[in-house]
Order: C-alpha cells, then structure tokens, then sequence
C-alpha cells in the first residue's frame, strides 16, 4: 500500500495543469463510450445536522490499464468559520488484477483540481473563449478553476469575484493577484453575473437562489455547486451535464426542474459526447449551463495520475504489509 499524503499530492501535481486536464477529458470520453461503472454516490448526513455530509464515489474506469476505486470526502461548510478547509477527502485505488487497494491518496486537492478541470474543459469546449471570468463563491474550487482557466484559455485577462463575505472576496482578489489578471470584486450578485460572458458559481448554497436575467446573451455558465439556479431559469437555458442519471438527483436545480417537467427534455448535451468529438453548436443568445455532478471516475483518473507519478518517483509511504495476514489466522473465522 502507498500512502501519499496532501503535501505530497499538491508537490506532483504542481504545473500539472495540462497533463491533469487531459487526465479528466479522457475520462469524460471513456465514460460517454460506456467504459465506466459508476454507482451513485451514498450520501452520508446526520440527524439534526442538515448542513453537513460526507459522501462517498465508487468507480471503475476501464483504460487500458483498468482501475478501480472510491472517493470519501466531507463537507462541513462550518469550518471556514473556524479557518478550516470546507472539504476534506481520501481516495482508495484498488488494483483490477487482484482487488488488493494500492494506494491510499489524499483526496481533497484532487477533487478540487480534478472539478477544476471540468470547469476549464467546459469552458474550451462550449463557448467561444472569454477574455474575462466572473467567480461566484470565494473558495478553494474557484481559486482552482481560475488556475485551470488560464491554462485552457491564455487570453484570459480579467476576473471579477463576488463573495457573500466581503472579507473573503477581498481576501481571495489578493491571491489572485500572483497572476497577470486585472482582479475586481464586485458590488452585488448581479453586478458579478453580468460583468463578463463566462461566470463560475462554486457557492455552498443549499437551495436555488439565484436566476440568470442579468448574464449576457449566449453566457456560460459554470454551475459547479450545483443548487443556486432557479428550475425555471434552468429550464430557459440550454443545458449541458456530464451525467444526466447523477445530476438529477439529491435536490440539485437539475432535479427541482425535472421534478416540475417530469421528464429531462430540457438537457441537451452530454459533455463528454462533446469532448470525444461529437460536435456542438454554441447559441449565441441564450445562456448556456454546464452543471457536472462530479464523477468518480474523474477523482480515480487524477489519484491513479497521482499515484504512478508518486511510485516512479520514490514519493509517498509504502507499507509492504499492508495486507500481510499471518498463516494462524487464516482460519480464524
């Protein structure tokens, strides 16, 4: 068993960002071709305690050297309060030759890179590129998705950040500072959702909140967090998801609107029909929203990247016996 810890991962992932993009595109295709198996997530939560979960993301991608495994990550949205990271993870990688798991990777950085990635390949692939960026929620994915960005789209020039905390929004314009971006925070939401034709929403937002009449005509929209667009502007937009089966479930504003129209008509794409050359049409008048549910093959695909990076390299723990059973207790049951 190799144990590769946070340091570590975010030390071989460094400048990393296109071999991590071509990571998650390829298991965007392999998945449209039907060469996953991907449960769908459990979700963990707790009596009296509606904010916090922990969900887990079983997969199975078959590449050409086939990989098995499973995500476990929390979300206690509290803990930015306490300067603690929201989000916390650990990936498990099982070996397809004998079930044995030969990695245990932490999964925080991957799942935020990893989301990143689906954001910047959404970007490259359903609109024409933008010369500016509106980030919606303050966080650790945004700041991630702005470094994807500028790697899949290098006239990147502008951003405008909005955040509920001011402090934080100020806070998080000052990190994006270390890159040659013209950074402004915005005065209100809707300022934020009209200042540029390509906004992020990464929020922790429970519920719709928001609708899309002040996004410019033909705006794509980057609806990472999955529960801040209301059904009905959902519905008026055109519609992309990576997975259709997970997207529209756990009260996402995919499933509010499904749920209102009983049916999914209201989806048009699969992105990685798009991304594996399917073809797309941008429409230049309407919004466009890329809602991506987050699959587990694409945390598998980033932690196997990770972990064959980690063993050539002499990083990370190795526990030889791991899985030593003794000879007396092979009967012990």
């Amino acid at each position: 068993m190799l144990i590769v810890s946070a340091g570590e991962v975010r030390q071989i992932l460094s400048d990393q960002e296109d071999n991590v993009l071509d990571a998650v595109r390829r298991a965007y295709v392999l998945h449209a071709q039907g060469r996953t198996v991907l449960p769908h997530s459990v979700f963990l939560r707790f009596p009296e305690d509606a904010r916090n979960r922990i969900i887990g993301l079983p997969a199975y991608l078959g590449d050409d050297t086939p990989v098995a495994g499973m995500k476990w990550i929390s979300s206690f949205p509290g803990n930015l309060d306490r300067g603690l990271a929201r989000a916390s993870a650990a990936i498990v990688v099982n070996s397809m030759a004998d079930g044995h798991p030969v990695a245990l990777v932490e999964g925080s950085t991957i799942s935020a890179r990893r989301t990143a990635a689906s954001a910047a390949l959404a970007a490259r692939a359903l609109a024409p590129p933008a010369g500016g960026v509106s980030l919606i929620g303050c966080g650790v994915i945004n700041f991630e998705v702005l470094r994807f960005l500028r790697a899949a789209l290098p006239g990147l020039a502008e951003v405008t950040v909005f955040d509920l905390d001011a402090g934080r929004a100020a806070a998080f314009a000052r990190r994006c500072a270390r890159w040659d971006l013209k950074v402004s925070v915005a005065g209100g939401l809707e300022e934020a959702l009209g200042a540029h034709p390509l906004v992020c929403l990464a929020t922790t937002a429970g519920v719709p909140h928001l609708g899309l009449a002040r996004c410019r005509p033909g705006a794509l929209v980057l609806h990472l967090s999955l529960r801040d667009i209301f059904p009905a502007d959902i519905l008026a937009a055109v519609n992309v998801v990576d997975d259709a089966d997970h997207v529209c479930r756990a009260a996402t504003s995919l499933h509010l609107a499904e749920q209102e129209t009983g049916n999914r008509d209201f989806i048009a794409a699969d992105i990685g029909e798009i991304l594996g050359g399917g073809g797309w049409r941008h429409d230049p008048e309407r919004v466009t929203v890329y809602s991506p549910f987050g699959l587990g093959v694409l945390d598998l695909a980033v932690a196997e990247l990770v972990r064959r990076t980690a063993q050539r390299d002499g990083i990370g723990i190795w526990l030889p016996d791991f899985l030593t059973i003794a000879p007396e207790d092979l009967d012990a049951d």
